[in-house]
């Protein structure tokens, strides 16, 4: 129970490898607040269910309201903020298409949630975390950042943002107590890459093929580093960028 009294906000956790992580964190101690568009009451309900102290909040990342109210409403039901994991991103919806098919509206819907919605959460939680004298960011980015993989070029850069953005915050919030570290699962197999059966079908058996670990990654095996990032082992460790992907690309 490394993890008892401390409290954790995890974006786009109602399903994937959010609620992954929220089940993890809520394993090792924490109290959990679920940000997501959709069904993050039931998977609050589904965590109470196995002993767990858990909420949810109806919230958009690229909204600054709602943000905004997601962080008050971790204070009032815990007193509190200590992880922050900016998990809500664009991915499974997404459509392949050679960049230059790609519109104005496809970036900039992909880059107000994937980075400017990472960014609207951590500014929300600072406060919390200045007052307490400390806390974790641990941002999702991606494997495809540092492997450019076509057919996603929006994407891509969104994630290859997000590990500049980790190191940068880390640089500015250390002082503040603050450490923020990137986790960068590749293809994952979660429940909304299945809703997708052209994004599953193109990605998944190049994937495995790729991998030193020749089997489907699930989210599950994301837990682990975003649980250490979290926990008190990490204590002296900011800025960084773990990549998780069975052996695909060595970082």
């Amino acid at each position: 129970m490394e993890l008892a009294d401390k409290v954790a906000i995890v974006t786009g956790g109602a399903m994937g490898i959010g609620y992954a992580i929220c089940e993890a964190l809520a394993q090792r101690g924490a109290s959990i607040v679920i940000a997501d568009l959709a069904g993050g009451k039931a998977a609050a309900d589904k965590l109470r269910q196995g002993g767990a102290r858990a909420i949810a909040v109806d919230a958009d990342v690229s909204s600054e309201e709602d943000t905004a109210r997601m962080a008050a409403a971790a204070l009032e039901a815990f007193g509190r903020v200590d992880i922050l994991v900016n998990n809500a991103a664009i991915y499974s919806t997404l459509q392949l298409k050679p960049f230059e098919q790609l519109t104005v509206a496809d970036w900039r819907k992909m880059l107000d949630v994937n980075v400017i919605g990472q960014f609207l959460c951590c500014r929300a939680a600072l406060p919390a975390f200045k007052a307490q004298g400390g806390g974790r960011i641990i941002n999702i980015s991606s494997g495809v950042a540092f492997k450019g993989n076509p057919g996603m070029l929006h994407y891509v850069a969104s994630k290859g943002a997000i590990v500049s953005m980790t190191r940068t915050l880390a640089s500015e919030l250390g002082p503040h107590g603050v450490l923020v570290n990137s986790v960068a699962p590749g293809f994952t197999l979660s429940d909304g890459v299945h809703k997708n059966p052209e994004l599953a079908s193109t990605v998944a058996g190049f994937s495995v093929q790729n991998r030193a670990l020749k089997r489907d990654m699930l989210p599950g095996d994301v837990v682990g580093a975003v649980g250490f990032f979290a926990g008190p082992h990490s204590a002296f460790i900011t800025g960084q960028t773990l990549v998780v992907d069975g052996g695909a690309y060595y970082h």
